[in-house]
């Protein structure tokens, strides 16, 4: 069974080497430019996980985590922030998220593929 991820930066660039990374290993793949765009997608999807920058325009990648833990908060899937800096204000917050996780950019889709198939076979 293929397991649908959505990424989620505000990068073309990034998304385009993490999407051909994660097919690559059988992965299908959404993408979302931005925290909105991606919040409609997994109310809409239901993506069993999100891989999301921190950073973006509209809505940034905490924001959105919050938007899921308020508005759904039955929604049990694994989420990867992807940030270029580990603040301590964002992992204090995470700790109220379960299956959240902090990848630092540039991130190695090597380790993001292993990650995630870690993931789904404890699942």
């Amino acid at each position: 069974m293929s397991h649908k991820i959505l990424l989620v930066d505000d990068e073309p660039h990034a998304l385009r080497i993490l999407q051909l990374g994660l097919k690559k290993v059988g992965f299908e793949i959404d993408t979302a430019p931005n925290g909105l765009v991606a919040f409609e997608k997994i109310t809409a999807e239901h993506p069993d996980a999100l891989v999301t920058d921190i950073d973006m325009p509209k809505m940034t990648g905490t924001e959105l985590c919050a938007k899921i833990r308020d508005e759904i908060p039955d929604r049990d899937f694994m989420i990867i922030l992807l940030t270029s800096r580990a603040e301590l204000e964002h992992r204090e917050w995470s700790r109220e998220m379960p299956n959240l996780e902090f990848m630092e950019k540039p991130v190695s889709v090597r380790r993001l593929v292993a990650r995630l198939q870690e993931y789904f076979e404890s699942d």
